[in-house]
Parts: structure tokens; C-alpha cells; sequence
């Protein structure tokens, strides 16, 4: 199993404004998808991490669910919509995706 994690720093201000929009991405448009949201959370920064950041790990099986993921969300026109309302409570350029591997011990 694998943790893609989504991230994004929200501008000053407008943190809860970005929490909204990720959980109405996550309803709206996560659920057209082939992941399970009910296998994702959003964490925020607290202690020792930017008060601004905002994560969103989804749980994935392989590269390969991730690579379909993103070509599903390419395809819908809300999810084209929402990133511009995103932009506009959201840091330009701190948005990147990084990939975990869980380890089972």
C-alpha cells in the first residue's frame, strides 16, 4: 500500500476557506474517482510545521491506481473549476504531490 499525499500552503487568512474547498473536492469530485475517499484525510499544520500547510493523504494500492487517478481527474470539467476557486485562497506554487510507501512490520 501507498499514501499519495496532496500538498498545499493556504494564504494567510484563508486556511478554513481552503479546508472547505478539499472537503468539497473530496465529496464532489474525489468520489468520481477510482480511490475510496473514505480511505483519505486532510491534516494542517500545528507544532513544528507550517500553520499554513495542508495535506490530503489518500490511500492507493500502486503507482498504477495513482496514474489512473490522475487521468480521471483530468477528464472532469468540476474538478478544472474548483482549482480556480482553489487559487484563490492558496499560496502559488507551494501545491506537489509526494508518494509513501507503508511498511508493514
Amino acid at each position: 500500500m501507498l499514501i499519495a499525499r496532496w500538498n498545499c500552503e493556504a494564504r494567510f487568512g484563508y486556511k478554513q476557506d481552503a479546508l472547505n474547498l478539499m472537503k468539497e473536492w473530496m465529496e464532489q469530485i474525489g468520489n468520481q474517482t477510482n480511490l475510496d475517499m473514505k480511505n483519505s484525510r486532510l491534516i494542517t499544520g500545528s507544532v513544528g510545521a507550517k500553520e499554513a500547510l495542508i495535506q490530503h493523504d489518500i490511500e492507493i494500492d500502486d503507482l498504477a491506481d495513482l496514474d489512473k487517478f490522475f487521468d480521471t481527474i483530468a477528464a472532469i470539467k468540476m474538478h478544472e473549476d474548483w482549482g480556480r476557486k482553489l487559487s484563490d485562497v492558496v499560496v502559488s506554487g507551494s501545491t506537489y504531490w509526494e508518494v509513501f510507501r507503508v511498511v508493514e512490520l
